[in-house]
């Protein structure tokens, strides 16, 4: 959390934990208690990713804080941002069988060649044009609470969805919900 929130690196997320007392007081941890160093954090955070508890974890801590009063959801600011992905050289050929969610044959070559090709290969990434700006890669989209300014839903999807498409709104009395 304290990673997340803070935007910070492992190597600095140690240092912050030995800097810090309120970092140490958020931990349970006591003077005499041995801070994780860098790679316990990559680590931890690697476990997480495999047992699919990241998201999870993520939605609890912010019932956490709607409950405490902190997400009030008396406003919601919805944006996306291009992350550009490197772009791929592929022959028309290959780029309608991407399109069409297949896999070209020639990548699936049983050779060395075929391999390398295929790893090197992102086959997610679409291309979209905003003002008059090419982009080839993902939209990282983010659903954040207007008064707080935490992020409390997000998405990443490929460039070419557009925004009005990840955050449906609707309203039921005079509240308004939205869902993914």
């Amino acid at each position: 959390m304290l990673k997340r929130l803070f935007n910070l690196s492992d190597d600095a997320v140690e240092f912050q934990i030995n800097d810090r007392m309120s970092f140490m007081r958020f931990l349970g941890l006591g003077l005499e208690d041995k801070v994780p160093d860098a790679k316990t954090i990559w680590l931890f955070k690697e476990n997480l990713t495999k047992a699919n508890a990241i998201e999870p974890l993520f939605h609890e801590f912010n019932r956490q804080l709607e409950e405490k009063g902190i997400i009030t959801h008396k406003g919601t600011i919805v944006d996306a941002a291009f992350v550009d992905a490197s772009r791929q050289r592929n022959s028309r050929k290959d780029n309608h069988a991407v399109k069409d969610g297949e896999t070209p044959e020639e990548w699936l070559a049983d050779t060395p060649k075929a391999k390398h090709r295929l790893a090197q290969k992102d086959v997610d990434a679409r291309w979209t044009i905003k003002n008059k700006e090419l982009h080839y890669g993902y939209k990282g989209h983010a659903k954040v609470d207007a008064e707080s300014k935490i992020i409390t839903d997000y998405e990443v999807t490929p460039a070419s969805v557009h925004d009005s498409n990840v955050f449906l709104g609707f309203t039921i009395g005079s509240v308004k919900l939205w869902t993914c």
